[in-house]
């Protein structure tokens, strides 16, 4: 790797990226400065704040799970195959991360909220509106792309041969597919995962529209902000921040485990 060289290029790329590095960092250190060990510690301690974070955890987790099963199949169909509409359907995989999150929340209301889909799911005693199934669906229709994508770029990578090999050793599709292609791609799939999961944790714009109560933590930063101020939803944020970092951490090692 080249080391950047002492005159008015390398100057430039430091003053421009150290723009940037300043933007990005500062606003994490200010808010650490800001709240105290003792007091992030006490809000931790509080029923509400705990129940949101786990809240936020586990059903992040869940989303997570069903992306995977789910998505799998559409990610190897996508990496495998040539089928007409592909483009259509890679595109369809992308866009939720380009719509507002608002918009996406409000989408889903008019799709599983109301009309035959909502009554076909209401049969099943299953409700998207203050449920922790309309948490779910708010999360997975916003990250699921992370694990999709991912998962698809590790299938690309695994050599075409070795599923032919097993194939002629007797192997039937889904034994390829589980033997074979998924091991191979492990790396990926577990990033995507991880990935996934980590987005999930900081979804607020489509959850907040399906569901204020239960809150997740997101939701609780916002209500604590609108209701009592700063100084009251500051703490929370900073813990929130905290997890985000430690998840970021933990997909790193992972990845690096993987290599």
């Amino acid at each position: 790797m080249n080391s950047i060289k002492k005159n008015w290029f390398g100057t430039l790329l430091i003053l421009f990226g150290g723009i940037m590095l300043f933007f990005l960092t500062y606003p994490l250190f200010k808010m650490f400065v800001n709240n105290e060990v003792k007091t992030l510690l006490s809000t931790i301690q509080e029923a509400d704040v705990s129940n949101a974070i786990i809240l936020t955890m586990k059903v992040s987790l869940w989303a997570t799970l069903f992306a995977l099963i789910t998505g799998l199949p559409l990610a190897y169909i996508i990496a495998r195959f040539d089928f007409y509409g592909k483009s259509i359907v890679e595109a369809f995989i992308d866009i939720p991360i380009m719509i507002p999150h608002t918009a996406a929340g409000i989408a889903l209301m008019m799709a599983f909220n109301r009309g035959s889909m909502g009554e076909f799911f209401n049969s099943f005693g299953i409700s998207f509106i203050g449920s922790e199934e309309g948490i779910m669906i708010a999360m997975m229709f916003l990250s699921a792309t992370f694990l999709i994508n991912g998962a698809k770029e590790g299938f690309k990578k695994v050599d075409i041969k070795l599923e032919k090999v097993g194939r002629t050793l007797g192997a039937n599709p889904l034994q390829v597919f589980f033997a074979i292609s998924i091991p191979n791609a492990k790396k990926d799939i577990i990033n995507g995962c991880l990935m996934m999961w980590g987005r999930g944790l900081g979804e607020f714009g489509a959850v907040v529209i399906l569901v204020y109560h239960p809150m997740t933590a997101p939701v609780l930063i916002y209500d604590r902000f609108t209701s009592f101020g700063l100084s009251y939803s500051a703490p929370v944020a900073a813990l929130m921040i905290i997890l985000s970092i430690f998840v970021f951490l933990f997909v790193r090692f992972i990845n690096n485990k993987l290599r």
